[in-house]
Parts: C-alpha cells; structure tokens; sequence
C-alpha cells in the first residue's frame, strides 16, 4: 500500500509534543510522550482547510502559551468552545482539539480507578468571548484562542473555480488549479501567518 501524499508545506508546519500519562500507563509509548502534526489533524477530518488549520495551529500555540517551561500533559487540559457543537465548524474544531488534548465530552473515556479520565473535559456554547479556552486542570492557569481568518483572504480565482468544479462544469485543469489555491490559502494560514498575532489571537488569562 502507497503511503499517503501530502502537500510538501504539511512538513514545514511544527509538530505539537504531548505527554499523556494514559499511554504511559498502559505501554502505549515510552514515558507517555506522543508527537502530533498538521497530517494527523488531516487525517482525523478527512481534509485540509482553513478551519482545520486553525484548529490545530490554536491548539499549538495555546498549549506552548500552557505549558511555556514543561511538555503539555495530554488529559489534563479542558477546553470550552464558545458556539454549540451544531454551529457552523465546530464539530471539526473539537475534533482536531479533541485530538491533541484528549479532551472530550460526555462519550468520552471515563479512565480506570479514579484516573485518566477524559470524559467532560470539552463543552460547547459557553459563555467566553473568543472561540476557544484551554485550561490546565493542575494549575487553572487558562488561555483563550481566537483564528481571524478573514485576514487571510482566498485568491480571488478560488470561488468560480469551486462552483465550476461543484457544478461539474470544471476541467482537470479547473480542478487541479482550485486545489493548488485552496491549499495556497492554508500554507499561508500555517507558514506565512502562524505567527501574526492579528491572525492568531492568544491571551494567557
């Protein structure tokens, strides 16, 4: 079987490194350590866009903001999501945060003996300003997330090529050149803007 093929820019997006005393405890990697990256968010939703981008990259920096002298502790980290889960993305955004922190809601592992659990560490609609909050469960020191994308904006070839490709009334060349633009759009969300802050707004409470 051929290995996936990704977009080359996946490789420059950094990893995010995590600690998750689950694993550890059962023998699931050495010291618990897990490494994510953007292909594995991909992988989880099945594709590659703007708000999986900016679910993972919120994630990153948040987690970095967290945990500024220490590796992130996977389990140990609640998120509140400020839309219900049946708005618009949301349900893609607590995927992909669900994937790293290993936050979840009510379905979620209910640990063994009293521990490791990740049941209702993620809840949606809740009363805060920006779109994400991560709180460290140990220290209830908090950052709240917000992605501006709109300050990215897609080239404007992007939207007739998507109704011609929609419509059926694209060519491979329609199709080929919509999805260079579409990734183009998410490169410069991770490479180019990972850093601006009027793109990622981060604020450690």
């Amino acid at each position: 079987m051929n290995a996936s093929i990704f977009p080359p820019f996946f490789d420059q997006v950094p990893g995010i490194r995590l600690r998750d005393p689950l694993a550890a405890f059962l023998g699931a990697a050495e010291g618990g350590v897990l490494d994510y990256r953007y292909a594995d968010a991909v992988r989880l939703a099945g594709h590659s866009c703007p708000t999986v981008a900016s679910a993972y990259w919120l994630c990153a920096r948040s987690l970095n903001a967290l945990y500024p002298d220490a590796m992130p502790v996977r389990g140990r980290i609640e998120v509140a999501l400020r839309d219900p889960i049946e708005s618009g993305t949301m349900g893609v955004v607590a995927g992909v945060v669900g994937l790293i922190t290993g936050a979840s809601g009510s379905g979620g592992f209910k640990g063994i003996g009293g521990q490791f659990v990740r049941r209702d560490l993620l809840a949606f609609n809740e009363p805060i300003a920006t779109e994400l909050r991560f709180t460290r469960a140990d220290t209830g020191a908090t950052v709240c997330a917000q992605a501006h994308l709109k300050r990215v904006p897609a080239d404007p070839r992007m939207a007739p090529l998507m109704q011609r490709c929609l419509h059926g009334e694209a060519s491979a060349d329609d199709h080929a050149e919509f999805a260079d633009l579409w990734q183009g759009r998410v490169r410069r969300i991770l490479i180019d803007h990972a850093f601006d802050d009027d793109v990622f707004e981060i604020d450690l409470v």
